[in-house]
């Protein structure tokens, strides 16, 4: 963030608090929704292990990952891949 905010020419609390403004959440909220987005679809389209989508969304360690994708989508990154497949096969 410190540097976005460099690149806007803005301290990072000025650089939040547009940010915030403007799209109604905190860069960091956006961060973390737009990482799930791609753990999803790498999870139930592209069949990645739950490892392999921590990695490709960005997480070094899979617990962390894991532990934000249970919050933040309500149900475990293998809970979510196993679904995710069902629904492919059935289709």
């Amino acid at each position: 963030m410190a540097d976005l905010a460099r690149e806007a020419g803005l301290s990072r609390t000025g650089f939040a608090e547009r940010f915030t403004s403007r799209l109604g959440v905190t860069p960091m909220a956006y961060v973390t929704s737009w990482r799930m987005q791609i753990a999803r679809e790498a999870l139930a389209q592209r069949g990645l292990s739950v490892a392999e989508a921590a990695e490709a969304s960005g997480y070094a360690s899979e617990s962390a990952f894991s532990r934000v994708f249970k919050k933040e989508i309500g149900v475990s990154p293998a809970a979510f891949r196993q679904s995710g497949s069902t629904r492919r096969e059935a289709a």
